[in-house]
């Protein structure tokens, strides 16, 4: 990618995002660092899960947060449809389960029989085994952003799934890749 200027700028000049402004702007937000997690929810007597890496606490009073989720997806529909939801964040041992649930065309039955789970007290909702952090929520707003629903959430409970050293090695994902980031050498 290419950036004019001495501000290595690209500016945006059509009413419709050409192939370059598309592709400069994946380079830049590319450039983010953001927590992995894991979407989950039961709908229609079916467990669906999905990665993630755009997710946002909102508020504390109430406690509240708030996922980006790609509005054609089998994992968005679910999420609306079922009106509850749980979000496990990861740790950068669970790579492979990252991996496993971003693939696309990943079987619709048998989807968490690979990954180890538990399932939420208050929504039934699949958490993942060993997540840094998890949390159910019940949906109380959605808002449409571009190819995307911003799904906002209160959230109904909340833990942590691991013992002591794996709380400080969360799994991030940056320049398009994941990563770790140790607590402490920062």
């Amino acid at each position: 990618m290419e950036l004019d200027g001495p501000l290595h700028a690209h500016t945006l000049t059509a009413d419709e995002p050409t192939h370059a402004d598309i592709n400069a702007f994946r380079t830049l937000s590319a450039d983010m660092a953001s927590g992995v997690g894991v979407v989950s929810t039961v709908h229609r007597r079916r467990d669906n899960a999905a990665t993630v890496s755009g997710v946002l606490p909102v508020s504390y009073d109430p406690p509240t947060m708030l996922v980006s989720l790609y509005e054609q997806s089998r994992i968005c529909e679910a999420v609306t449809g079922s009106g509850t939801w749980a979000l496990s964040l990861l740790t950068a041992e669970q790579q492979g389960t990252a991996n496993w649930l971003a693939s696309p065309g990943n079987p619709v039955e048998g989807l968490l029989s690979q990954v180890p789970f538990t399932r939420g007290p208050a929504t039934g909702a699949a958490l993942m085994s060993g997540a840094l952090a998890w949390f159910e929520l019940k949906t109380i707003a959605v808002h449409e952003a571009a190819t995307h629903l911003l799904i906002v959430g209160e959230v109904l409970s909340m833990g942590r799934d691991i013992p002591g050293a794996a709380a400080d090695d969360p799994l991030i994902h940056f320049a398009g890749e994941y990563g770790r980031l140790r607590r402490g050498t920062v």
